[in-house]
């Protein structure tokens, strides 16, 4: 995603690795429906927290971007059900999903001819690595955490128990920064959601939020 005042250090490499994962993306054979059109999942997921990204950190810089068009690339390959359905399950998922998607952004971007120092930085913005004591993963966890309060929460909270949804709203709350935080207290939510996004806020500021759910 280019934006004004980002100067990539080729444009042509940079614009090409953004097409590559779009590309990949959209072979999501799961959809979703925005502004009444049926769209691959992983291709807008990818487009929103890139959004998410420059509107947080406009001066974000190459490896950041990158990582934010790539963080969920091919998701849909290591669905959750290949994984017991339980807590050990769930965070062996989660470990082999962000494996997976650095490996396969690594592959692109050693494609388009990035050097293995962009290549190693990308990586480590797609494993998390460094959180919350680097600025750039900070920015990356709170465009996550925004995403899913944006676009996603709504679904979630139709087909989950409030105690489930009141852990994972305080789970987000405590991943983000101040300024994640203000964002986050400025998007639409409707009444009920709002509601529980407050007792969400007083759990975590409390710290009783609990594990995250398989």
């Amino acid at each position: 995603m280019v934006t004004e005042g980002f100067q990539p250090s080729d444009p042509t490499r940079f614009a090409e690795a953004i097409r590559r994962f779009d590309e990949e993306n959209a072979r999501d054979p799961n959809t979703i429906e925005v502004d009444g059109q049926r769209l691959p999942r992983e291709l807008v997921y990818a487009r929103w927290l890139s959004e998410w990204v420059v509107r947080l950190c406009p001066q974000a810089g190459e490896a950041l971007r990158l990582a934010a068009r790539c963080q969920h690339l091919r998701r849909w390959e290591i669905p959750r059900e290949s994984f017991p359905m339980d807590r050990a399950g769930y965070l062996r998922w989660r470990t082999t999903l962000q494996r997976f998607h650095a490996e396969q952004s690594g592959r692109i971007l050693r494609e388009v001819g990035y050097p293995e120092e962009m290549v190693r930085r990308v990586q480590e913005l797609n494993l998390k690595k460094g959180l919350p004591h680097d600025p750039e993963m900070q920015v990356l966890e709170d465009a996550l955490c925004l995403v899913f309060l944006e676009h996603q929460l709504e679904d979630l909270a139709a087909k989950t128990s409030e105690e489930k949804l009141l852990n994972a709203l305080a789970r987000s709350w405590k991943k983000m920064s101040p300024a994640g935080r203000t964002a986050a207290l400025g998007l639409h939510y409707s009444e009920p959601l709002r509601g529980l996004l407050a007792r969400a806020i007083a759990m975590a500021e409390g710290g009783e939020t609990g594990a995250e759910e398989p």
